[in-house]
């Protein structure tokens, strides 16, 4: 498994309890982002490195750079249709250029001119952004928020097959650690290793209220 990892508790010290976070295992060239799929889709894509077979490019495929958001949203890999876990190692300037063109997915009063430059901005983008409350390893929600993007129609295949430099199964790392949420023994978790991600741009990051 190529990604760092450290303990939960480690880092439960270091992360920040509020506002809104970008938590990312990154670098110069590169940000983790986490998807969950059926067996079909998933394994496809780490035997071929890219996203096909059954893989839809008609519809909006979400991606989180927060692995315990994304243990959240799949129930530890044991959700139906979510089983095989996948850690995405990303360009980073394709996360920028998301980042860059994500148009919320609820009205924003204070960015928009009105609901229907809202509702143009939604129905022209390829990108969608979400914040969500973020969860600790139990499901309970945490004040600080976490974010999730979607892709869909021309992003959609560049992201499928271009903006990806590897894809890696964690689903057994997943489940293995998944046991130490169940004995409630978060001494003994290990996470990736993640911070909050500031873009480079300052546009960016004024519009997605981070930093």
């Amino acid at each position: 498994m190529k990604i760092k990892i450290k303990k939960y508790k480690e880092q439960l010290n270091e992360w920040p309890e509020k506002g809104h976070h970008i938590m990312a295992q990154y670098d110069a060239k590169k940000v983790i982002v986490y998807q969950s799929y059926r067996p079909a889709i998933g394994n496809f894509a780490v035997k071929n490195q890219f996203f096909g077979g059954p893989f839809k490019y008609t519809r909006m495929t979400w991606i989180k750079p927060n692995f315990l958001w994304m243990m959240y949203r799949n129930g530890w890999g044991t959700k139906e249709g979510q089983e095989v876990v996948l850690a995405i190692h990303l360009k980073r300037d394709a996360f920028e250029r998301y980042l860059s063109q994500a148009v919320y997915s609820n009205f924003q009063a204070d960015l928009y001119e009105s609901k229907e430059h809202w509702q143009e901005e939604v129905a022209n983008s390829s990108i969608r952004l979400q914040w969500d409350p973020d969860h600790d390893p139990y499901g309970a929600k945490l004040e600080r928020r976490a974010i999730q993007l979607g892709i869909r129609n021309e992003e959609i295949v560049k992201y499928a097959k271009e903006d990806i430099l590897e894809i890696e199964d964690v689903s057994t790392f997943v489940n293995e650690q998944y046991q130490h949420v169940l004995n409630n023994e978060l001494d003994k978790l290990i996470v990736p290793d993640e911070k909050p991600y500031i873009s480079r741009d300052n546009l960016v990051n004024k519009r997605l209220r981070i930093g």
